[in-house]
């Protein structure tokens, strides 16, 4: 019997997302027996907010009108799950309120900079009351309203988890938030959010959540606190203030056209954030059966709502499906037979990745910009297992578990970032640092010598039909694989400079030969005017026992823009270079293919997740012949005993050679984890 409390085991979670014209079509025995047939072991389920799923007594929680009046469908509910041993997580979304309760308690709403309220679904078809969005620092969603719901429903029913939906600071302009404002930061509130401070949003909803989570465990200190965190714009540490357990919802919107298709790594980012927060459970991802809101009714093709799930559990989270309505009411029986077959996958390995570290040569230092992501993109694309890093999280010590540590382009640097940094590398570390710095004056200096630049750096402006050139011919590691040319292509901004003595260039800048608009014709002026300059694009630099690799043009943007296979295996050959014989994984490379690596108490495991083919995925593409090697100095074992594929190819043949164990996965539908047995 595991001594951890029931949400710190595996958890498979179900969340039907009911519709209030549907409750008299809710029988709990038939609806705890489907659920618990499609794999989860915990339901999310509504109870209180915008609708009051149980009869309250909390004045201005509104009451779900549909509700049967010979029974407490609540009560019943609880009880049918909790025969079928599912445990019972309430849902409460106090973000929204009905127009009934502006009329009353017009100073619990959000404003906007004219002093308008927001209103929501005011053109939506059908006899529906108006839905107003409420203010996270008024008494709505604080005191008079939220914290008495809860005390409410926690006393009264046997509920295993309380989830706050849509918990998050929605921008308002009323006069509480001006003063709190004016509190916080001594300067007035804008006119516009995006001009807020970036920390505005996550301390309103700390403090909003530490009056929530503590009204809870103040009744029942057993039962979690579920809450949200986002990707982008937020610290995580705030998030994490009064909350048990932390989700994400890395939506898959196909609904807004295959130009706007959401990038592949967003469950994989989303969950590797979550995963930085020291201490705590596994995060939950959230990911909705349905193709965007709009298509809420019908579900996502098949083939790329496998790939999407299976990056959650791949990347070191737990699952949760949000499903529009309950089994009987979904139109699309896809998405039933969907998530049932993942679930069964996944309660495979679950015991296996529960507690399971990440091994990762690499970390990405995480600032939220455009940058970070190209890295995220080569990093998973060449299957090199990497940690993300927050901002504030970067202290000296997280830093030294890693080999090497890429700071992205634009990633804010202080006093306190270069002195790390050095220490990092004097000790044995090895920094990748991208194009223009985001430094102070006062620390350019120290940086520069760290680069192993000179102190004066100018900013080109945007090159095009410019040029990589690689140097000093055979052997230069960051040409591997691409030997057969000396050019690849180039544009954006360079950071103009000259290495110090001792300071290796293995890449030069070839100047634009044609402005973009002549770049055609004639083809007879289309000579390189300038075939060779010293202007560095990658150099080398060692300090102490570690080393600089400073490129100083925008890697990352190739790759956000361009996805070019030459920009990929540059990326792949700089974290080979400085990794050396300390990276932890090498695979048959092909751009759609994910692993992961991890370590529990019997070894190490694997994850290969395939989304190869263009997005969204109509069909599955299998994969065949992965080859695979890990250096023997990864294993804590003095042998290998076995090799095995968990959901689909079991015992895999392997073999120890040159200092590497190698081994041949046969074939990859979507998901494998393959186990590495160390004795």
């Amino acid at each position: 019997m595991s001594s951890q409390v029931w949400w710190q085991q595996p958890l498979r979670i179900i969340q039907p997302n009911l519709q209030v014209k549907d409750t008299a079509l809710i029988d709990p025995e038939r609806l705890a027996r489907q659920l618990k047939e499609m794999g989860a072991n915990t339901i999310v389920f509504n109870v209180g907010g915008i609708y009051g799923w149980y009869p309250s007594h909390v004045p201005f929680h509104h009451v779900n009108e549909y509700l049967p009046q010979h029974m407490d469908l609540l009560d019943e509910v609880i009880r049918a799950f909790h025969h079928d041993n599912l445990k019972f997580v309430a849902r409460v979304d106090f973000s929204k309120a009905d127009d009934s309760v502006y009329q009353m308690r017009p100073e619990w709403f959000v404003r906007n900079s004219e002093g308008e309220p927001e209103i929501i679904g005011a053109n939506r078809p059908g006899n529906w009351s108006l839905l107003m969005s409420t203010c996270i620092n008024a008494g709505y969603r604080n005191e008079d309203v939220a914290a008495p719901v809860l005390t409410e429903m926690l006393s009264q029913y046997d509920i295993d988890g309380v989830f706050f939906n849509n918990p998050g600071t929605i921008p308002c302009q009323c006069g509480r938030c001006r003063d709190k404002y004016m509190d916080l930061f001594d300067v007035p509130m804008p006119a516009k959010s995006a001009d807020f401070d970036r920390s505005w949003g996550s301390i309103c909803l700390k403090h909003n959540m530490e009056l929530l989570g503590g009204t809870i465990k103040s009744i029942r200190p057993d039962v979690p606190v579920i809450s949200y965190y986002n990707l982008f714009n937020e610290r995580l540490e705030d998030r994490k203030a009064a909350a048990d357990l932390l989700c994400t919802e890395p939506q898959n919107v196909l609904s807004q056209g295959s130009k706007n298709i959401p990038e592949f790594w967003k469950p994989a980012l989303s969950i590797k954030l979550g995963r930085s927060r020291s201490g705590g459970a596994a995060p939950l991802g959230i990911v909705h059966s349905c193709p965007g809101m709009d298509w809420r009714h019908t579900g996502l093709p098949p083939a790329d709502y496998a790939f999407w799930l299976t990056q959650i559990p791949a990347y070191g989270g737990q699952i949760w499906h949000s499903l529009t309505g309950i089994p009987d009411t979904i139109r699309d029986k896809r998405i039933i037979q969907t998530v049932t077959r993942f679930n069964s996958q996944a309660a495979k390995i679950e015991n296996e990745m529960n507690g399971a570290e990440s091994l990762a040569g690499a970390a990405l230092l995480w600032s939220a910009r455009p940058s970070t992501e190209g890295w995220a993109d080569g990093l998973i694309n060449r299957q090199i297992p990497f940690d993300i890093i927050p901002e504030e999280q970067a202290e000296l010590n997280t830093l030294r578990r890693y080999r090497a540590l890429i700071v992205p382009e634009h990633y804010p640097v202080g006093e306190a970032e270069v002195a790390r940094w050095r220490t990092y590398v004097e000790e044995g570390g090895n920094l990748i640092v991208e194009g223009a710095v985001n430094a102070s004056a006062a620390v350019r200096v120290e940086l520069h010598e760290l680069l192993g630049i000179g102190p004066s750096v100018t900013i080109s402006e945007s090159l095009v039909a410019s040029y990589l050139r690689f140097e000093g011919g055979a052997g230069n590691p960051l040409q591997r694989g691409l030997e057969e040319t000396e050019l690849i292509p180039h544009r954006g901004r360079v950071a103009y400079c000259k290495p110090v003595e001792g300071a290796v260039v293995y890449a030069t800048l070839v100047p634009p030969f044609s402005p973009l608009e002549s770049v055609g014709a004639p083809p007879e002026r289309a000579s390189l005017s300038v075939e060779h300059t010293d202007i560095p694009l990658a150099i080398h630099h060692t300090r102490g026992n570690g080393s600089v690799l400073y490129i100083p043009f925008s890697l990352s943007q190739l790759i956000n823009e361009f996805k070019l296979g030459e920009h990929y295996q540059l990326l792949d050959n700089a974290l080979d270079f400085v990794l050396g014989e300390q990276r932890l994984l090498h695979v048959t490379s092909i751009t759609g293919l994910q692993a992961t690596l991890y370590r529990n108490e019997e070894g190490l495991l694997i994850h290969f997740v395939n989304g190869t083919g263009r997005r969204p995925l109509t069909s599955t593409i299998p994969l065949y012949h992965i080859e695979a090697a890990i250096p023997l100095t990864a294993l804590q074992g003095e042998s290998v005993s076995a090799v095995k594929g968990l959901l689909e190819c079991g015992d895999i043949p392997f073999r120890i050679e040159s200092g590497e164990l190698r081994f041949t996965v046969p074939k990859l539908e979507v998901w494998e984890v393959v186990k590495i047995v160390e004795q």
